[in-house]
C-alpha cells in the first residue's frame, strides 16, 4: 500500500524520481562523491514515467560486468578509452515495474582516468560537467554512466561510442570526399555543441578537433574535463602553466593576460573552421614551440592552400581575432551558419568561383589527395594532444598589419613574425 509519504513533493506522485530513490540502497559505487552526483541526477527525474526528456539527465552506476567484448582504443589526455558493448542499454521509461531500456548491446566507450580510484577533483569535474552540458546526448557526446575497472579500481566514465573516432580521423581518410553542405553541416553542429555549453555558462578550455567526434548522424563535442563555470576564477601559480593543444589556444591565454573565457573558445572553434575547410591541421608543418606561440602573439595565423570564399574566411577572421571583444559569440555563428546550411545566392556565388579557380589552379605542395585519403607531411615536432605549457614573455597579441586588408586569406603571405 502506497502511503503519501512515498510521493514525490514536486509530482505528487510516485513519478520516476521515487523510482530511483527506492532503488538507492542496491547499488554503491564504493566512493561517496560519485553516489551523490549520480543520485542527484536521479532524484531530478520529474515526470510522467513514459516521458523520455525525464531521463535525458540521469546516470547510472553501471556494474562492470554489464559490458563485454572490451578492447582498448586508444589513450587521451586523462587516461585509456575502451570500446565495448552494454548488455542493457539505456532507460527510455518506466513501466510494470522495471525500467524499460533501449539498444540492448549497444557499443559505448569507457572512458577511463588514471589513478581515479582516489578520486580527485579533476574527475569529478568531469563527470559534473559532461552532465551539465549535454541535452538531449546532441552535438554533446552521450553519458549514460559510471562504472569501475575491476582489477585498476579506476572509474570509468560510460559515453557513446564514435564509429568514425576524432573529427581529424574522419578528415584525413573522407576529406576528399566532402562537399560544401557536409563542411557547413559540421561546422554548425559544433558551434551548436559549443552554444549550449555557453548558455550552461560553461567554459570548454581544451577545444581541439581530436576533441569533436563524428558520429554515425551527427558531430559532438567530447572531453569535458577542463570546463570551468564561466564565472570562475582560477588561482594563479607562480608560473603561468597552460593545459591544452598550442595551435587552438587563443594568444590572450598563451600569454597569461586572462583566465580563460568564452572568447578562447570560439578562438578555438575559428581554428577548427580553418581545420575543416582545409582538410589540414594548424602549423601541421612546424614545430609547435616558444617560436610558433610568440607569432600566434604577433598575428600569425594558418593560410589556406586554395581558395576559399570570402564570407567564411571572414567568418573565421573575426573568431580568430587577436582581440577577444572583436570575436563573435557563439550563438551569432550558430545563426549564421544555420542561415548558409541553405546556401544563400550570396555564398553560392562564392563557392562556385572559389571551385572553379582551384580547378584551374591546383596547389603545389605537400598536400596531395589519394584514394586513401587526405595526405600531408606533418613536422617532427608538430603536437596535436594536449599538454602543460610554460611560456614567458610572450608579446602582446595583435593581429598582423594587414589583416583586415586580406579577403582571400586568413593571414597574408607577408607575415614575417616581427
Amino acid at each position: 500500500m502506497i502511503v503519501l509519504n512515498d510521493k514525490c513533493k514536486k509530482c505528487n506522485c510516485i513519478c520516476c524520481a521515487i523510482h530511483f530513490q527506492r532503488n538507492f540502497d542496491n547499488w554503491a559505487s564504493g566512493n561517496d562523491d560519485i553516489d551523490k552526483l549520480i543520485q542527484d541526477t536521479q532524484l531530478s527525474a520529474h515526470g510522467s514515467n513514459h516521458d523520455n526528456d525525464v531521463f535525458k539527465d540521469v546516470l547510472e552506476w553501471i556494474p562492470y560486468d554489464r559490458f563485454y567484448n572490451i578492447k582498448y582504443i586508444t589513450r587521451g589526455g586523462f587516461g585509456k578509452v575502451y570500446r565495448a558493448n552494454w548488455i542493457d542499454g539505456y532507460i527510455i521509461n518506466w513501466k510494470s515495474g522495471f525500467w524499460n531500456r533501449h539498444n540492448e548491446n549497444m557499443f559505448v566507450a569507457l572512458k577511463s582516468l588514471d589513478n581515479s580510484k582516489n578520486v580527485t577533483l579533476e574527475f569529478m569535474n568531469e563527470i559534473a560537467s559532461h552532465n551539465k552540458g549535454k541535452i538531449n546526448n546532441t552535438f554533446i557526446i552521450g553519458f549514460y554512466g559510471m562504472t569501475q575497472d575491476p582489477e585498476t579500481k579506476n572509474y570509468m566514465m560510460v559515453l557513446d561510442y564514435a564509429e568514425d573516432g576524432s573529427l581529424r580521423n574522419y578528415l584525413d581518410r573522407e576529406y576528399s570526399k566532402l562537399n560544401w553542405d557536409e563542411k557547413i553541416e559540421y561546422m554548425f553542429d559544433i558551434i551548436t555543441g559549443l552554444y549550449r555549453i555557453h548558455n550552461k555558462e560553461l567554459i570548454h578550455r581544451d577545444l581541439h578537433i581530436g576533441n569533436i567526434l563524428k558520429l554515425k548522424y551527427r558531430i559532438a563535442i567530447t572531453d569535458m574535463g577542463l570546463c570551468k563555470p564561466a564565472n570562475y576564477i582560477a588561482l594563479e601559480n607562480a608560473k603561468n602553466n597552460i593545459y591544452g593543444v598550442l595551435s587552438y589556444i587563443a594568444p590572450e591565454i598563451l600569454r597569461g593576460q586572462n583566465t580563460y573565457s568564452k572568447a578562447a573558445d570560439i578562438y578555438s572553434f575559428g581554428i577548427i573552421m580553418y581545420e575543416i575547410i582545409s582538410g589540414l591541421p594548424p602549423y601541421h608543418d612546424i614545430s609547435h614551440d616558444e617560436n610558433l606561440a610568440i607569432n600566434i602573439c604577433r598575428g600569425l595565423r594558418p593560410r589556406f592552400n586554395a581558395k576559399v570564399p570570402q564570407l567564411i574566411v571572414h567568418l573565421i577572421k573575426r573568431c580568430l581575432d587577436a582581440n577577444p571583444l572583436n570575436r563573435p559569440m557563439a550563438g551569432e555563428i550558430k545563426d549564421t551558419l544555420r542561415k548558409w546550411q541553405y546556401i544563400p545566392a550570396e555564398l553560392k556565388a562564392q563557392i562556385e568561383e572559389a571551385d572553379e579557380f582551384n580547378s584551374d589552379n591546383l596547389p603545389i605542395d605537400s598536400v596531395t589527395l589519394t584514394n586513401l585519403g587526405l595526405s600531408y607531411e606533418i613536422h617532427s615536432e608538430a603536437i596535436y594532444t594536449s599538454r602543460l605549457l610554460d611560456f614567458n614573455d610572450l608579446p602582446e597579441p595583435k593581429n598582423s598589419d594587414d589583416y583586415y586588408k586580406q579577403n582571400d586569406n586568413i593571414i597574408s603571405k607577408k607575415f614575417s613574425g616581427n
